[in-house]
């Protein structure tokens, strides 16, 4: 359990001022709520998982009519802020919509290299799937289309079952199918209000990874920046030194032609400031206007015939339809599968930090679950759309905020420009160099560095920076997916740790009150003599009652020896505070008996304060408090002391 949490549940004793210390508790017992039956019990905790229960208040007393406008609104919240929609957020939406446009278009032909795909995919995703996000999500910010992350993802997974350039269409067919099954994974989980899981990738590993991700993509991006033909397919950082080096090795004049040629072409877009709130817009169109140059410059020169890269042919028009493309059948379901599933919990957990971020600076909430399924349906009609995954990015969410976008109807106007450049601007960028699509793509993953947050997670929590720190190293030393399961590994060992290892601590009394404290926490508090009190700051399950049990024996005999060694009194009581305990199994009771058996053997008795509802009513269903005695279980630990010490407290 965190500090924080530790620390707070000292709260939960009896936090009163001097006076209101004074109070008595005569008359009042333990209480337990009414013992619900076992299908109450089952119905009400199916309910609480899986389904919300706020739109049912707000269908109550209401007209049919009414009913049906509610239920619209809350499948498709664009009725919701539509209706209230003015000339005033449109014009801030405009100016968002197209500010984003002269971002994405660049960067969607450069991210779908990433993936391997061809580059008028990376413009169908920013197309399609935001006006289904502007229909159904709950985000003002957020913008859809590409990131890299998630194209560096595919890139690297796909091209391990399928060779995209001896077999393109199956490659794309299998790009088509592991958006579909992320669309589905992401749907499902928004749905059956299962969000939580995605919280196994914690912040911490996220840094991690996108900080590694984005060295990966970097060094990919060599390929096309400095010209080289021979390039590793691995993304490792040793792999990918080696192909430059022998590139280098055995070709030295021609590379350095094309460093001359990616240095013309290249430092546009790389040197486009830092992004602030009033030049937002130098950073957002200056990929834009280092495409238009330098293809420009490619076009009247004619350096492509001299050895330039260019992206060539990018096919005009809207999106064609791929439902027929997606594998439903084959041994490539089960792979386009495994790959959507990973893809699509990394796309889910970036949009749904990147909304919330967002949202708690503008001060509003977004719907979690909501989000989910409108970026799974997004995604599974992308899917039958030529698109690949879509989600959140924080670059272009962050422009469309510091551009004044108000509603989602910012997404509407980005995707409409799209849409004007696949029907007439496309074949333009036939002569684009592939140095400024490197370049471009170097200067958008330069933002998924986040020094500030990996050192605040340095000092708040070192297990945290290991989370951090392996994937990190697992992304740059070996490839996207090694990196993402160290990261989940590290985070799972964090958690058991926690659960099978809960915090406890020693209690005593602060001087002149009845309040007590963490003795470690709070030095002036005193230990009250004939007594341990001790505090459990976790629920009791099978995975930790052994340890908890063992814990409080060890706390027990280290106090007897201290206390033979200044001649105190023997301890005759052992207090229990189980005001954090939040919830007890059988195994946990099971423990608690066997601390029982234990310390009766050694004439001590075993008191309860402030066991929770939970816990109270399964240690009366279990019989456990006929064993222990009804007048043993107290409210608080100042009323277990006062009850069997109280000439301790009558100078309090």
């Amino acid at each position: 359990m965190p500090r924080a949490v530790s620390d707070g549940a000292d709260n939960l004793d009896a936090d009163m001022d001097n006076g209101a210390a004074q109070q008595q508790h005569d008359g009042y017992n333990v209480g337990a709520p009414p013992k619900k039956n076992l299908l109450a019990e089952f119905a009400g905790t199916v309910k609480e998982t899986f389904f919300s229960d706020e739109p049912m208040r707000r269908y109550k007393g209401q007209p049919r009519s009414r009913k049906l406008w509610l239920a619209l609104q809350h499948v498709f919240p664009v009725f919701e802020w539509g209706s209230q929609y003015t000339l005033a957020k449109f014009k801030g939406d405009l100016i968002a919509g197209l500010t984003l446009a002269s971002l994405v278009i660049p960067q969607d032909i450069g991210y779908a290299k990433l993936a391997n795909l061809p580059p008028e995919i990376g413009l169908h995703s920013s197309f399609v799937p935001p006006l289904i996000y502007a229909l159904m999500g709950t985000s003002r910010e957020l913008a859809m289309g590409p990131v890299a992350v998630i194209s560096l993802l595919l890139g690297t997974l796909l091209q391990e079952e399928i060779d995209p350039k001896k077999n393109p269409l199956d490659y794309r067919r299998l790009a088509f199918t592991a958006t579909f099954f992320a669309g589905v994974t992401q749907a499902a989980l928004g749905f059956c209000r299962l969000g939580f899981i995605i919280a196994f990738l914690s912040h911490a590993a996220i840094i991690g990874f996108m900080a590694g991700a984005a060295i990966t993509i970097a060094l990919q991006q060599l390929k096309g920046f400095l010209g080289i033909a021979n390039f590793t397919k691995k993304t490792d950082i040793i792999s990918v030194m080696k192909s430059v080096w022998g590139n280098v090795h055995h070709g030295a004049m021609e590379l350095a032609d094309n460093i001359d040629r990616s240095i013309i072409f290249g430092i546009p877009p790389g040197c486009q400031g830092k992004k602030n709130k009033k030049l937002f817009w130098v950073p957002a169109i200056a990929p834009l206007i280092s495409v238009i140059i330098s293809t420009l410059f490619v076009y009247i020169t004619r350096a492509d015939k001299q050895g330039v890269a260019i992206v060539k042919n990018v096919k005009k028009g809207i999106n064609p339809p791929s439902a027929s493309l997606i594998f439903f059948t084959g041994p490539y379901l089960l792979k386009g599968f495994k790959i959507g599933v990973v893809a699509g919990m990394i796309s889910l957990t970036e949009a749904i930090a990147v909304g919330r971020t967002f949202a708690g600076l503008n001060d509003y909430q977004i719907d979690g679950n909501k989000e989910m399924l409108a970026l799974g349906t997004m995604n599974v009609v992308g899917s039958m759309t030529s698109c690949y995954i879509a989600t959140g990015g924080f670059a272009r969410s962050a422009v469309n905020c510091m551009a004044g976008g108000k509603t989602p109807m910012s997404n509407i106007v980005m995707s409409t420009v799209v849409l004007l450049a696949l029907l007439w601007i496309t074949p333009l960028f036939k002569y684009t160099p592939n140095a400024t699509i490197s370049s471009i793509i170097i200067s958008a993953v330069l933002g998924l560095f986040d020094f500030e947050s990996a050192y605040l997670i340095w000092k708040v929590d070192k297990l945290d920076f290991m989370a951090c720190l392996g994937a990190f190293l697992g992304v740059i030393f070996s490839s996207v997916e090694y990196g993402l399961l160290i990261a989940v590994v590290i985070s799972l060992i964090k958690v058991l740790l926690h659960v099978t290892r809960p915090r406890t601590a020693l209690l005593g009394n602060l001087p002149r009150t009845i309040i007590y404290r963490n003795v470690e926490q709070y030095p002036e508090a005193t230990k009250v003599p004939g007594m341990l009190i001790v505090r459990v700051d976790s629920a009791i399950y099978f995975t930790n009652s052994n340890y908890v049990k063992e814990r409080m024996l060890r706390w027990l005999r280290d106090e007897e020896e201290h206390q033979k060694e200044q001649k105190l009194p023997k301890i005759e009581f052992l207090i229990v505070d189980l005001s954090p305990v939040n919830d007890i199994d059988t195994s946990g009771i099971h423990a608690f008996k066997e601390l029982l058996r234990t310390l009766e053997k050694r004439q001590i008795q075993l008191i309860f304060a402030n066991p929770g509802a939970a816990v109270i009513q399964k240690l009366r269903s279990a019989k456990f408090t006929e064993l222990i005695g009804e007048d043993k279980i107290c409210l608080t630990v100042g009323d277990a002391v006062k009850k069997f010490a109280p000439q301790l407290t009558e100078n309090v």
